[in-house]
């Protein structure tokens, strides 16, 4: 939803037909709020698909080291949203 945009800080897509949804929902991304979930892994792109793939073992890895990742790059942020270094 469009109020999401406002309400929330951080907005994530599995994959790009999401994100592009989301973007047009949102009326574009002014604050950087939108991502997939890969982006913050090794393999940035899209988390497969098990709809085309049949593959569910493919898909839980994705989803496991995207939130793992994820988290880890949330722990790393301070108050004000800057990088922890």
């Amino acid at each position: 939803r469009n109020e999401d945009y406002e309400r929330y800080d951080l907005l994530i897509g599995m994959d790009r037909a999401n994100l592009r949804n989301m973007h047009r929902i949102c009326g574009g991304d002014f604050d950087g709020k939108l991502h997939l979930l890969m982006e913050f892994t090794d393999r940035p792109g899209d988390v497969a698909d098990p709809w085309y793939t049949g593959d569910f073992e493919t898909t839980w890895q994705d989803v496991s080291v995207g939130c793992s990742r994820l988290l880890g790059w949330l722990i790393s942020r301070d108050q004000s949203g800057e990088i922890v270094k």
